[in-house]
């Protein structure tokens, strides 16, 4: 499993440490063991929750890398909505240890999952809130989302959350085109960034978004 993490990223363009190889293998492992009870996610094979929930994600990280390194933040702050088993904050906060990533989600058990992580796995920089996300003051850089929701109302629930300069990051699989057509003049799409997910046979891509002057 170890290996195949390994060159998976390599793959995607990025080099773990053991340390990380191993937290998000552990973070995996915590995902089987509270999904008996939980039913976090519908993958049950852990070959296919690594490459379908792990390395998924990690092929967002190098462009959330380059959209942190655009804003320059000092302490950058990720909020990811609707977050369910933690994907992908919970891999963000593994390879980014001076991100602060809080994971909100409407179900307690969820919510209380992604703080049993972050306990286990002593990830000072993650929290999971159980919350709506309309009622979350304006605080983050970037907001994120995973198989959530449509577009609109992706965009319209969090759009108080967003620090000025903020941008939306959207993990979709096919690109969304009427998704993005439905979306209103107040939200702009900069940029559809297609991904190559290795070991998975389907379209990824993330629309990143951030609201216009209209």
């Amino acid at each position: 499993m170890k290996g195949r993490l390994l060159e998976a990223a390599q793959a995607i363009g990025l080099v773990l440490s053991d340390a990380e190889a191993d937290a998000l293998l552990d973070y995996q492992g915590l995902i089987a063991k509270w999904n008996k009870v939980y039913n976090l996610t519908a993958v049950r094979d852990p070959q296919q929750m690594l490459t379908q929930h792990l390395v998924d994600c990690l092929a967002a990280v190098p462009p959330l890398r380059r959209a942190l390194e655009e804003q320059g933040a000092e302490a950058p702050a990720l909020l990811d909505v609707g977050a369910g088993a933690g994907l992908p904050g919970v891999v963000f906060a593994i390879l980014h240890p001076q991100l602060q990533v809080h994971c909100v989600d409407t179900v307690a058990k969820k919510a209380a999952f992604v703080q049993q992580v972050a306990v286990e796995l002593k990830l000072p920089n993650l929290r999971g809130l159980h919350a709506r996300v309309e009622g979350l003051g304006q605080g983050y850089d970037i907001v994120s989302s995973r198989a959530f929701a449509s577009l609109l109302d992706f965009t319209t629930w969090s759009r108080a959350a967003l620090k000025p300069g903020a941008v939306w990051l959207a993990m979709k699989g096919k690109e969304p085109l009427e998704e993005i057509a439905a979306l209103p003049p107040e939200v702009a799409v900069f940029h559809v960034e297609h991904l190559q997910v290795p070991g998975l046979d389907a379209e990824r891509c993330i629309v990143w978004m951030r609201p216009s002057a209209a």
